[in-house]
């Protein structure tokens, strides 16, 4: 079948149908947007694809020196969340792949699966970084509370919430399949809630970190000051990729719902947005356990 008599084909399949996910397939196929979207599918692939298991080896590793420990008493709950934050990664990074290999077939078959695993793995990304923005909250303005849900009950309902997570990950995932514009309209109130708690959130945390503490010793100041300037930076960089995810997919589900026109290009471009917040958590891990070796001696002396 030559070129010009497929992308008819494909011209006819996309006019009879009224969703998304044809307008997605189109821009993967159609240039400039699908270039954009190769681009974006091989900066996943060997950017995100090493990292992700760089962090599930270090896993593994401490998982057989520590046993059940380390997921009880080692692991703390952001560490927890990264790490299924990672796990998704891998999907968005099999998205990317299947993305890849469909754009370059221009295979409608093919384009249907990379939407379906990469709203999962967003789904499943926003919500852990909710969580983790939940569980800063928590250490910094309610220490005492926080410490006593360190262990026991605490690690139950991290288990429970995890649990959970990937429950409506499956369940928002679904709503594709059975019609899209559901899952545009519950993508909005997500959105909106999603921004508000982070943002309260992280706000309360650096609210915190900007007051000094009453019980801040002048000996150690300047190592408290330096800790605080630390986290007001590491709080900050996550409230402003969130913000910037949170914005674009929230644009995204009004234009849709809506029905107003969103060129291939901004749609292309908008997926970028994806990327730093995808990166930043597992970034922090790996600098915590001193994988970077630039870093490690300054982790180790902190």
């Amino acid at each position: 079948m030559s070129a010009n008599s497929s992308f008819s084909t494909l011209d006819l399949h996309l006019s009879s149908m009224n969703t998304s996910l044809p307008l997605y397939m189109h821009c993967l196929i159609s240039k400039p947007s699908s270039l954009i979207y190769r681009a974006f599918s091989i900066i996943i692939i060997f950017l995100v694809l090493p990292v992700c298991i760089l962090i599930l080896q270090h896993g593994l590793q401490e998982w057989r020196k520590k046993g059940s420990t380390f997921m009880e008493v080692t692991l703390s709950h952001s560490d927890c969340f990264t790490y299924n934050i990672v796990i998704m990664d891998l999907f968005a990074v099999l998205a990317c792949v299947v993305t890849y290999c469909g754009s370059i077939m221009t295979n409608l078959n093919i384009l249907i699966y990379p939407f379906i695993f990469f709203s999962f793995a967003c789904f499943g990304q926003i919500f852990f970084h909710v969580l983790t923005c939940v569980e800063h909250y928590m250490a910094a303005v309610h220490p005492i509370t926080y410490l006593s849900l360190r262990k026991g009950r605490g690690v139950r309902i991290r288990n429970i919430s995890i649990g959970c997570v990937w429950l409506l990950c499956f369940a928002l995932t679904g709503f594709i399949m059975v019609k899209d514009i559901i899952l545009a309209i519950v993508n909005f109130f997500l959105m909106i809630l999603f921004l508000t708690i982070s943002s309260f959130c992280s706000l309360s945390v650096l609210c915190v970190l900007i007051h000094p503490g009453p019980r801040e010793e002048n000996r150690n100041r300047d190592r408290v000051d330096q800790s605080k300037k630390r986290a007001f930076c590491t709080i900050v960089t996550i409230l402003g990729m969130l913000v910037l995810k949170f914005v674009w997919d929230l644009y995204w589900s009004v234009v849709y719902i809506t029905g107003a026109h969103l060129g291939c290009v901004l749609m292309s471009s908008g997926a970028w947005l994806n990327l730093p917040s995808s990166l930043l958590l597992p970034f922090l891990l790996l600098h915590r356990t001193g994988k970077f070796g630039c870093c490690k001696n300054n982790t180790q002396r902190d």
